[in-house]
């Protein structure tokens, strides 16, 4: 674990803030694994190839994100999938959205794996009684799963999805939203993250919170406004500072 400011790595935080998606389990395999399945059925039920269902695919994500900006709905794959069709010149395809969203979420789920001690770190928060939450963007329903299926649900006090608090991160209400939940006892908030600009940014600018990023193979360290304020790649690092914390 790599700490760039000392100072804020004295005492046990008041309560910790996680992010989700690529903190707790890589996203990149599941996704490319889903799309190819998603691929694989658009090419049986509608003969198209390969790339031109991933170049749809792109053009209608993108068209979509542009409009929804940074909220919830922006990375439903359900409007994902129906505007890919729409731009293959298909239609709607309302039924064949709805599989392809099922098709892909089911193989999403089936293609992650935790992080090694991510939930040994948490059982060690939980015994501590540092309050907690996850704070992510995406839809309630879909992130709720993703905790279901990780075995991470009953771990945490609280979840605020970007759904419930109407912005993507880095927007200020989701991290208030949180603290509001949570209520601390004190305004020492740590939030650990993957993202440089949604999470570490986003809860310095919004709370102050000290930041400790996570860091794997496909993210890189943040920098400037961005930088954390501690850097781990395995969630034991977390856990043996945690413990340096509580018997100094």
């Amino acid at each position: 674990m790599k700490i760039y400011q000392g100072d804020h790595f004295k005492t046990i935080p008041d309560c910790i803030l996680f992010d989700l998606d690529n903190t707790f389990y890589s996203y990149d395999l599941p996704h490319e694994n889903s799309l190819q399945a998603v691929a694989k059925k658009i090419s049986l039920n509608f003969s198209i190839s390969d790339q031109d269902f991933h170049n749809a695919f792109k053009e209608g994500r993108d068209q979509i994100k542009e409009s929804l900006k940074n909220t919830a709905s922006s990375h439903s794959r359900l409007l994902y999938f129906q505007r890919t069709f729409e731009v293959l010149g298909l239609g709607s395809q309302v039924l064949s959205a709805l599989d392809l969203e099922q098709t892909y979420w089911r193989t999403f789920l089936t293609n992650i794996k935790l992080f090694p001690d991510a939930k040994e770190l948490l059982e060690d928060i939980r015994l501590l009684g540092i309050p907690s939450a996850v704070i992510t963007d995406l839809t309630a329903q879909i992130q709720f799963r993703k905790l279901i299926y990780l075995e991470l649900d009953h771990y945490f006090d609280y979840v605020v999805s970007s759904e419930e608090a109407g912005f993507d991160k880095p927007d200020s209400k989701i991290f208030e939203l949180a603290i509001t939940k949570i209520n601390p006892k004190g305004k020492n908030v740590w939030m650990i993250g993957d993202d440089p600009k949604k999470d570490i940014s986003g809860a310095k600018n919004s709370l102050n919170a000290v930041t400790i990023q996570k860091i794997h193979p496909s993210i890189s360290l943040g920098s400037y406004e961005n930088t954390p304020d501690a850097s781990f790649k395995d969630f034991l690092e977390l856990r043996n500072l945690l413990k340096k914390l509580t018997n100094p």
